[in-house]
């Protein structure tokens, strides 16, 4: 049995959506990119290339990978070993990146606990 390897494609996604596996469907992908061009009120359907559903899945598993890290954090921080949703917007609320995600994973009247501020701004 072959073992995947760093330079094996089973491990390492092409630039085209036929190789190597991807964590989002990259069908999904598409018809979301295709519906909101409807939304903005484009009247013909919007063509979409073959390598922009693939760089797009990857952007996004690059941002979910980052925040489940700063989320592990803040539950670390806790001393817990199960993250729960308050983890996940204690590193929205601390990290600038994450500034558009506020409103969907907390209340607007909530902040971040002061000495989790400080502790992620020596992290940036």
């Amino acid at each position: 049995m072959r073992l995947a390897g760093s330079s094996s494609s089973m491990l390492v996604g092409g630039i085209s959506g036929r190789t190597g596996p991807h964590a989002l469907p990259l069908a999904r992908i598409k018809r979301i990119m295709k519906r909101n061009s409807a939304a903005v009120g484009e009247t013909l359907p919007m063509m979409i290339s073959g390598e922009a559903p693939v760089v797009f899945s990857k952007a996004c598993e690059m941002l979910i990978q980052e925040l489940a890290r700063r989320a592990w954090e803040a539950a670390l921080r806790a001393r817990r070993r199960t993250m729960i949703k308050e983890d996940v917007a204690t590193a929205v609320a601390c990290t600038d990146v994450f500034d558009l995600l506020l409103p969907v994973v907390e209340p607007e009247d909530a902040s971040p606990p002061p000495h989790l501020a400080q502790v992620n701004k020596n992290i940036n």
